[in-house]
């Protein structure tokens, strides 16, 4: 089986690893935050991979830089998501500084990727 350019990125990983674990502390979050904050938190992880893989298959290092920044305001958001539910109660702060540890982690090798694919 081939394995395509994005599925070696050390961050596509970390990416699809946390995704994983943003999915699993859904479960306990309100029913009435299924088509809410379930439904943002589950689309804003699930676009960092999305975003890397769909840019790896551009051509130039312009486009995938592109990419690569879309991936990085998406972990944002989905920062900006937990934060919500710590406010709300949904998840504990350890919880919350447990994903936190996992965004910088994230965050800090999208920037140096995005780095390396700019002039």
């Amino acid at each position: 089986m081939h394995t395509y350019s994005f599925e070696k990125l050390e961050v596509w990983q970390l990416s699809r690893s946390f995704r994983k674990d943003i999915y699993q502390l859904t479960f306990k979050f309100p029913k009435e935050e299924t088509f809410g904050l379930v439904s943002q938190i589950k689309r804003s992880v699930s676009s960092i991979g999305a975003c890397l893989a769909e840019g790896s298959g551009k051509i130039t290092l312009k486009d995938k830089a592109h990419y690569t920044n879309m991936a990085y305001t998406t972990t944002l958001e989905t920062l900006n998501h937990l934060i919500a539910a710590m406010d709300l109660d949904y998840i504990s702060e350890q919880e919350y500084l447990t994903s936190r540890s996992k965004i910088e982690i994230i965050t800090t090798k999208l920037s140096a990727l995005r780095k390396s694919q700019l002039p």
